[in-house]
C-alpha cells in the first residue's frame, strides 16, 4: 500500500505514511461533524415527547460542550496530519529531486532544458503541495466518511437511504469519466507554461544581443503571443474542470430533492414517522457538503497526475553507480573501440581507439562535429559510453562511482561557471575543505593576483552572478584557480584560451603550463599552436580517430592535420584590404 502511495504521487515513504494519516484524520473530522446532528435530532425527540426538562437542558449543554472540543481536538489532529505534514515532505520532495538531478548522467539534461526542470522542481513541487494538503486526504476522508455514514442510514430504513445516496455514484462517474480530459487539458497548460518560462528566460538572456540586432521587438511579440496561449491554455483547462465539477454538484443537489419525496410519500403512507423524516433531511443536508468540496478535489488530483508524471520521469531515470573504491595503477586514460550516440539517435562516435599517457599532453582535434567534446565528457564518466570501454590506470570507468572517480579530475571548460559570491569562496569550489592559504597559492599560481589587488576587498570582493563583475580572462583565471587548489592528477582541458584576447591568453597559458607538469592531460584544442605542444595529437573525424601521432609525424604521413594547420595560418595571415 506505501509502496503504490509512494509511486503514485510521488512520495516518499515518510509522506507516504503521512498522506495515509492525514485521510484518517479527515475521515474523523467528518464523522465529528455529525455528532450535533445526532444531539439536534435527539433534542428534537424530545421536544416532541412533552418538552425538555432541566436534568436533559444539563444533558444537552454537555453534549455541546463536548462536540466543540471533540471537533477542536480532531480539527487540530487534521491540521497538523495534513497541513504541516505536507510542507515538510514538499521540502524532502524538492531535496530528493535535486539529488536525483546530481545522480542521473548528463545525458539525461539533453533532452531537458533549464526551464522545464525549474518548472519540475518549483511549480510541479508547489501544485502537489497544495493537492496534498487541500485535495487528497480530504478526498479521501469524504469518500470513507460518506460510506460509514451512508451504511448507517441504510440500517435505518433502505428506501430513504437509497434516495439520499444514488447521486453518489452519478456524481463521481461524471468527474471520473472525464479524467481523460481533464489531463489533456492540463499536459497543454503546463507544456505552455515551460515555453512561456523558456521564453522569458530566453530573453532576459539575450536581451543584448536582440538590441545589438534591432530584434527586440520582434522577439517580443513572440513572447506576448506565448503570454497569452498560456493564459487561455488555463482558462479553458478551468472551464473545463468547472463544467464537470458543476454538473456533479448540481447531481448531488437531487438527493436533497429525492429525499424530501420520497420522506414525503413514505410520511404520508405512515410508513415513517416525523422524526424519522426529520433524521433523514439532517443527515443528507450534513452528508453533500463534505462531498462538494470533494468532487472539487477530485477534478484536481485528476489534473495533478501530469505534473506527477513529470517528477517520476525525473526520479525513476536510472543513474549512474558503481564502486567507492579506486583501483587503477596510474593514470593513463584508454579508449577501447567506444562507441556512442544521443537519446536523439544521433551517432556522434563509432570507433574510437587511443590511449593518452601519464605525463604527456594529448589533443584532440578535428572538423566540428567530430566528437571531441563527446570523448571529454565520456572520459570523466559525465554519459556512459554505448559499446567499448575507457580505462584509468586499468580500472574501468563504468565500474566506479562518479563522484569517487571525479575526484581524480581538474576539468577546466571554456565556458566557466562562477557564483555569486567572493573571489576566495569561488576558488574553494575546488575543494570545499582549503585553508585560506591553500587558496590564495592556488590563486597565485593561476595569476589571480594581478586582478584581484585592484578590487576594493581583494579576495573577499563579490563577483556578482556568474562572475559578471570580472572580464573573460580574469574568470578563466579563476576556474584554472580551482583546478591548482584540487590538484588531481588528470587534466581535462576544453581550450581554455580560445576566445581571450592575446594579455590574457598568454596569462593563463602560463598558468596552464604549471598546471599540467607530470599529469595525465587532454585538451580540445582548436587553434594549432596550442598542438604543436602536445606529446601526441588524435585526430578526430565522423567519429571515428582518423590520424593519430605526434604534431611532426602527422604533418608528414597525415591528411587532416596538416590541411587544418595550412587553413589555420591562411586565417591567421588574413586582414582587411
Amino acid at each position: 500500500m506505501i509502496e503504490k502511495l509512494q509511486r503514485r504521487f510521488a512520495l516518499s515513504r515518510q509522506g507516504a505514511l503521512d498522506l495515509m494519516k492525514g485521510c484518517l484524520a479527515c475521515v474523523l473530522q467528518d464523522i465529528s461533524f455529525m455528532f450535533p446532528v445526532g444531539l439536534l435530532y435527539q433534542f428534537v425527540i424530545d421536544t416532541m415527547n412533552g418538552g425538555v426538562s432541566g436534568s436533559r437542558i444539563a444533558f444537552y449543554a454537555a453534549g455541546c460542550l463536548v462536540c466543540l472540543v471533540l471537533i477542536f481536538v480532531i480539527t487540530r489532529f487534521q491540521y497538523n496530519a495534513t497541513y504541516l505534514a505536507t510542507y515538510v515532505e514538499s521540502g524532502v520532495r524538492r531535496i530528493s529531486l535535486a539529488e536525483k538531478l546530481r545522480k542521473i548522467p548528463l545525458s539525461f539534461f539533453g533532452k531537458k532544458d533549464l526551464a522545464d526542470l525549474t518548472n519540475s522542481i518549483m511549480s510541479d513541487c508547489a501544485t502537489l503541495e497544495t493537492t496534498f494538503s487541500h485535495y487528497v486526504p480530504a478526498l479521501i476522508g469524504s469518500l470513507i466518511s460518506t460510506t460509514l455514514i451512508s451504511v448507517c442510514l441504510f440500517a435505518y430504513d433502505w428506501r430513504m437511504a437509497l434516495a439520499a445516496v444514488w447521486v453518489l455514484p452519478v456524481a463521481f462517474a461524471i468527474t471520473l469519466l472525464s479524467s481523460r480530459i481533464q489531463e489533456y487539458f492540463n499536459s497543454k497548460a503546463v507544456a505552455a507554461n515551460v515555453a512561456l518560462e523558456n521564453g522569458v528566460q530566453e530573453c532576459i538572456e539575450s536581451l543584448q544581443d536582440l538590441k545589438a540586432n534591432n530584434a527586440e521587438k520582434r522577439y517580443l511579440d513572440g513572447l506576448y503571443q506565448k503570454i497569452d496561449y498560456a493564459e487561455r491554455r488555463h482558462i479553458v483547462t478551468e472551464l473545463g474542470t468547472a463544467l464537470f465539477v458543476v454538473s456533479s454538484t448540481l447531481i448531488l443537489k437531487f438527493g436533497i430533492a429525492t429525499v424530501a419525496l420520497a420522506g414525503s410519500a413514505l410520511l404520508i403512507r405512515g410508513e415513517i414517522d416525523i422524526p424519522m423524516f426529520f433524521l433523514f433531511l439532517l443527515v443528507v443536508s450534513r452528508l453533500y457538503s463534505p462531498l462538494e468540496g470533494a468532487l472539487q478535489n477530485l477534478a484536481a488530483v485528476i489534473s495533478s497526475k501530469t505534473n506527477i508524471n513529470r517528477m517520476n520521469e525525473i526520479l525513476d531515470h536510472p543513474v549512474q553507480t558503481g564502486s567507492s573504491r579506486l583501483t587503477n595503477r596510474g593514470y593513463d586514460i584508454e579508449f577501447d573501440h567506444v562507441g556512442f550516440a544521443y537519446n536523439s539517435g544521433e551517432t556522434v562516435l563509432k570507433d574510437v581507439s587511443f590511449t593518452a599517457k601519464q605525463g604527456e599532453v594529448t589533443a584532440l582535434v578535428g572538423p566540428s562535429g567530430g566528437g571531441k567534446t563527446t570523448v571529454s565528457r565520456l572520459a570523466a564518466r559525465f554519459w556512459d559510453t554505448d559499446k567499448g570501454k575507457i580505462t584509468v590506470g586499468g580500472m574501468n570507468i563504468a565500474d566506479i562511482d562518479p563522484e569517487t572517480l571525479l575526484s581524480l579530475y581538474s576539468i577546466v571548460f571554456q565556458d566557466v561557471t562562477l557564483f555569486n559570491n567572493t573571489i576566495m569562496e569561488n576558488i574553494r569550489i575546488g575543494r570545499k575543505d582549503a585553508s585560506d592559504k591553500e587558496v590564495l597559492a592556488a590563486a597565485k599560481l593561476a595569476n589571480c593576483d594581478e586582478f584581484a589587488s585592484k578590487l576594493p576587498n581583494g579576495y573577499d570582493s563579490m563577483i556578482g552572478e556568474n562572475g559578471c563583475e570580472l572580464s573573460g580572462g580574469e574568470r578563466q583565471r579563476i576556474s584554472i584557480a580551482r583546478a591548482f587548489l584540487k590538484n588531481a592528477p588528470i587534466i581535462l582541458l576544453d581550450e581554455a584560451t580560445a576566445s581571450l584576447d592575446v594579455e590574457n591568453e598568454t596569462l593563463i597559458q602560463a598558468a596552464l603550463s604549471r598546471l599540467i607538469k607530470e599529469k595525465t592531460v587532454l585538451v580540445i584544442a582548436h587553434r594549432m599552436r596550442t598542438v604543436s605542444g602536445a606529446d601526441k595529437v588524435v585526430v578526430l573525424s565522423d567519429g571515428n580517430v582518423a590520424e593519430q601521432g605526434t604534431p611532426e609525424e602527422l604533418m608528414h604521413t597525415g591528411k587532416i592535420y596538416p590541411h587544418m594547420v595550412k587553413l589555420q595560418t591562411i586565417s591567421r595571415d588574413w586582414g582587411i584590404q
